[in-house]
């Protein structure tokens, strides 16, 4: 096989691992970011107060959790980029 032919499927192999490894980091992270954030606010109970219809708290809740899922999302994209570039090279 040529050179270049070993380098797509290299570039491919760490695509997938890195995508792969992503996936799992993303389902664990986005898992754990609720329960992070509810230590970080320990006198407020976000469950009951969205139960209560408490929409600010609800609001709140959805917007800090829905940027910490786009962060942890930008991250695992640099690692997969970072892994098929890794692999061209």
């Amino acid at each position: 096989m040529s050179g270049t032919v070993i380098d797509i499927i290299w570039a491919v192999t760490f695509s997938l691992l890195g995508g792969l490894t992503g996936a799992v980091m993303f389902v664990a992270l986005a898992a754990r970011l609720p329960k992070i954030f509810d230590a970080l606010t320990p006198n407020v109970d976000e469950g009951k107060e969205m139960i209560r219809g408490n929409r600010a708290v609800a609001e709140y809740f959805g917007r800090i959790v829905s940027a910490g899922i786009v962060g942890i999302s930008i991250i695992i994209g640099a690692a997969v980029l970072g892994g098929l570039l890794a692999g061209l090279r």
